[in-house]
């Protein structure tokens, strides 16, 4: 039978890491900027919307790649060491 395991911390965790690489890769010209996402476009009032938070987000993790890619190397290593 299967069993259903709820999710733990550090499956949080990980699934939080999947969500920074993805904000990571994400090109400003290609994807932001079309989509009308550009950094240029908030400022004052507006940037206090959720809009402008998911933008200061996606740029501030863009800014951190060099930690992220240390955190991903981390938990590789981890998850080779642990199955």
């Amino acid at each position: 039978m299967f069993m259903i395991q709820g999710m733990g911390f550090w499956t949080l965790l990980e699934g939080c890491l999947l969500l920074a690489n993805a904000f990571a890769i994400l090109n400003e010209e290609r994807f932001l900027v079309p989509r009308g996402w550009s950094f240029q476009e908030f400022s004052g009032v507006r940037r206090n919307s959720m809009k402008g938070q998911l933008i200061g987000l996606i740029y501030a993790v863009q800014y951190m790649r060099i930690p992220l890619m240390a955190a991903n190397i981390v938990v590789i290593a981890l998850k080779i060491v642990t199955g």
